[in-house]
């Protein structure tokens, strides 16, 4: 007994050792790492990858081959280049996307490049994001492949990702090396993403805040979404839940909706209240979203109840004579107008009113 167990304790220390032995201290590379993010939405495109530098050499087409190549290592003997060095080149997507038009699921996958000619390459991801380069490449593994069209650039020494267009639903990536551009689009559904998001944050630590759901069914409205789950959601920050609370910002939100379901009753009948519950901006605020509506009556109603509400306040006037312009009430509206500049206003309110009189022949 005494015997085996010295022998399990050497064995133990020598395999400690022989680890020690083998393991490797850091140094610096050749080609350094990096790693580069852009976010879209609430989405996050991330590309890790090694960067090789120019160095004199003919890149394209000579160190990085045209087609699949075999390359003299590992077991794959039809390979597209690594797109970049060392590792796999790797990139992630925090929700699924689209690449070039094609569906692709979150998560990490291997980036591999196969140029096609001088003109065009296939963007390969794999699902094999672990492997070393492209020696391992396997084309069951493929999770994606695109085909882009390259371009001519300035010369870049160092081997770089960039992310040269930022749209609200998409990004280009680009590697940019030596004289060559592969760029490549990537695009996510951002409005169902964010929707979903809420969804399930609501149903925690966050939906015991009012203006989670306030926040929530105004991005609905205005992005597209679900307009009767929006009310649903508004309607539970106005009543029912212990955090609750009725006031202008909901009010005029849930009159939104309601306009754009069609219920136009509903929805004057709440403009009215929530006009009742407006300060002074917020209520000059309602007056102009009825000119854009060109609800006039209910918009020159607003402008009123301010004049009536800040008698000394030019802007109220300012913006009482903008809405009898716009109803073709000329009179009305340079007698309002001069009133706010009677009034000493704040330099981009006196621009608009003189603007307005200059526009009626009276200044």
């Amino acid at each position: 007994m005494q015997t085996n167990y010295f022998s399990s304790i050497f064995t133990y220390f020598f395999l400690v050792l022989s680890l020690n032995t083998f393991a490797q201290l850091s140094t610096p590379r050749g080609s350094q790492q990096a790693t580069v993010s852009q976010r879209v939405g609430i989405s996050d495109v991330i590309i890790t990858y090694s960067r090789p530098s120019v160095k004199g050499r003919d890149i394209w087409g000579k160190l990085v081959p045209y087609g699949m190549n075999d390359l003299g290592f590992g077991t794959a003997t039809e390979a597209p280049w690594r797109a970049g060095a060392n590792e796999n080149t790797t990139i992630t997507f925090t929700h699924d996307a689209n690449l070039e038009g094609k569906p692709i699921k979150a998560g990490t996958y291997g980036l591999h490049i196969m140029l096609k000619d001088k003109n065009n390459a296939t963007i390969i991801l794999s699902k094999d994001a672990a492997a070393w380069g492209s020696f391992f490449y396997d084309k069951s593994n493929d999770a994606l492949r695109a085909g882009v069209a390259t371009g001519e650039v300035p010369h870049r020494e160092l081997l770089t990702y960039e992310f040269n267009s930022v749209k609200p639903n998409s990004t280009t990536v680009s590697l940019v090396w030596g004289e060559k551009e592969i760029p490549f689009e990537v695009e996510f559904d951002v409005p169902n993403i964010v929707l979903n998001d809420f969804r399930d944050k609501l149903k925690g630590q966050q939906g015991f805040v009012r203006q989670n759901w306030e926040q929530a069914a105004r991005f609905s409205l205005n992005n597209g979404g679900d307009l009767n789950e929006a009310l649903d959601w508004v309607d539970g920050a106005i009543a029912g839940n212990f955090y609750s609370q009725k006031t202008f910002n909901n009010v005029a939100l849930k009159g939104q909706i309601l306009n754009k379901l069609g219920r136009t009753n509903d929805y004057a009948a709440l403009m009215d209240e929530a006009a009742g519950m407006a300060n002074k901006n917020q209520l000059n605020n309602l007056g102009y979203q009825m000119l854009a509506i060109k609800d006039y009556d209910r918009a020159l109603k607003y402008f009123k109840q301010n004049v009536a509400n800040n008698p000394k306040d030019a802007n109220s006037y300012d913006s009482l004579g903008e809405c009898y312009k716009i109803m073709g009430e000329e009179k009305k509206a340079i007698k309002n107008l001069k009133k706010s500049l009677s009034l000493n206003p704040p330099a981009n309110v006196k621009a608009n009113s003189e603007k307005l009189l200059a526009e009626l022949n009276a200044i």
